[in-house]
């Protein structure tokens, strides 16, 4: 052993000792075997022995919010550690282990299923559902981060081409479930969803985001809702056009006022109710079904091969698009707003990235209005110069009805052939689905650190006084 990694192991050790750790387990902990070969199923069985020590010199720790100083270095060497040996071990090993989960890509398998069979393939590489488990009851701030190794796990899986595409052709397919509602939409037109209601209206399917409590916020009661209502809504054969709007809220200063979306649910997220997987699941599942249409199994759904099935998705902005209300404008196709209605994308008091908007926002409004909006939380009202450059057209608030029928009729009076051909030309050039992986692969990485970042917490509590409010 060199000289260093002598010294950074006394060290180690003297941390871990000084929290009351016992001694062989540490020893066990450092003598497992680093060194990585080419051989899968050897270093799949070495690396889980090494991370299975880890864990349980992580159960000796009292829980995260009692610990001591002590005992919170040790925690944080021991999650340091062991994350970079994940790192490590899936550099080498992502490709055989993603063949492994989908049977050499004959499978697809949705993030959240890919990530529970990860667990069980190599232990310790994510958090099983045990683990999870306990996290989950616990609020944001006394969480330890284990599903920051989801983000490593997906991160890599996304950053390989081949991989990386495989996941996004299976989160853009339909939903387990959409095949089943959709016989039930053709019979009666109206669906109703945790999350949305469906209803075709004339050439329309209309699709409504409902969260009323929240100012129609999303969170995790209302994505696989929304998700399938998208999926129905693009699929359904009796309309030509689709359309997103936000109901009537409940709230006390705007009860009987239509919203599009607050965004995340502050307040679940500080409460802990928000998964990690919640973000990846939206943005390449929900958001980029707008995007990008539903895919077919059998044809690959970029561009050049053209295998999604996809319709016109018009907007229709009430009030405000705050957050991730406003990331959802920059997957549609036509924006209506009312007069007075804003947008803003409020990360930095929110300490996350902002889904895909750091991809697509530049693109609507240039560089640095993207910039001002995402890192300095600019407000930008609809009926502005900046506001038309997402809004193409602006209504009073009474005549948002009679507008959004204008609208439709417009997009549908000469029929739509050619809207799935024209946005697939459009993506080609702004965004094909290769350059959304790579984002993604970035993505996930860097919002699983700001998800159980610190910051987050003293974000939410400045600027939102999130301790205070009920669930």
């Amino acid at each position: 052993m060199a000289l260093a990694d002598q010294d950074a192991r006394t060290e180690v050790s003297a941390t871990l000792e000084r929290a009351g750790l016992p001694g062989d387990v540490v020893a066990a902990w450092f003598d497992c075997d680093d060194a990585l070969t080419a051989d899968y199923r050897r270093d799949t069985d070495k690396f889980s022995r090494r991370w299975r020590f880890g864990a349980e010199l992580l159960a000796r720790l009292a829980p995260k919010p009692t610990r001591a100083d002590a005992q919170a270095a040790a925690a944080t060497t021991i999650a340091q550690r062991d994350r970079a040996a994940r790192a490590a071990f899936l550099d080498r090993h992502t490709e055989a282990l993603y063949r492994q989960l989908t049977e050499n890509f004959s499978k697809f398998k949705r993030v959240e299923d890919l990530v529970r069979d990860a667990a069980v393939a190599v232990p310790g590489l994510v958090p099983d559902d045990k683990q999870l488990a306990r996290e989950n009851v616990l609020l944001q701030k006394d969480k330890d981060g284990l599903e920051i190794d989801q983000g490593i796990f997906l991160s890599r899986v996304l950053a390989d081409a081949t991989c990386g595409m495989h996941l996004c052709h299976a989160m853009l397919l339909p939903r387990a479930e959409t095949a089943e509602h959709s016989l039930r939409f053709r019979q009666s037109a109206k669906l109703e969803f945790p999350g949305a209601t469906l209803e075709r209206r004339g050439k329309a399917a209309v699709v409504t985001m409902r969260n009323p409590r929240f100012l129609n916020a999303e969170d995790e009661t209302t994505l696989d809702g929304l998700e399938i209502a998208v999926d129905v809504a693009t699929l359904d054969p009796a309309s030509d056009i689709a359309v997103l709007r936000g109901d009537v809220v409940e709230h006390t200063k705007y009860r009987g006022r239509r919203l599009f979306s607050a965004g995340i649910n502050l307040t679940h997220l500080y409460q802990g109710k928000i998964a990690y997987l919640w973000y990846i699941r939206r943005d390449m599942g929900l958001v980029n079904k707008l995007f990008r249409g539903v895919a077919q199994r059998e044809t690959n759904p970029d561009e050049l091969a053209g295998g999604t099935t996809e319709k016109p998705w018009i907007g229709v902005v009430e009030g405000f698009a705050i957050g991730g209300g406003c990331q959802l404008l920059l997957a549609l196709d036509y924006v209506l707003a009312a007069t007075d209605a804003y947008m803003t994308l409020p990360a930095r008091k929110e300490g996350i990235i902002p889904g895909a908007a750091n991809l697509r926002l530049w693109r609507f409004t240039g560089d640095r209005i993207a910039r001002q909006a995402i890192l300095y939380g600019r407000r930008i009202d609809c009926d502005t110069p900046e506001g038309r450059l997402i809004c193409d057209e602006i209504a009073a608030s009474s005549a948002i009805d009679d507008a959004l029928e204008r609208v439709v009729d417009g997009f549908t009076s000469s029929g739509v052939v050619s809207a799935a051909g024209n946005r697939r030309a459009f993506r080609v050039a702004e965004e094909p689905l290769d350059m959304f992986r790579r984002y993604m692969a970035v993505y996930a990485r860097e919002q699983a650190a700001c998800h159980f970042s610190p910051a987050l917490i003293a974000n939410l509590e400045r600027n939102w006084d999130a301790h205070r409010r009920a669930s």
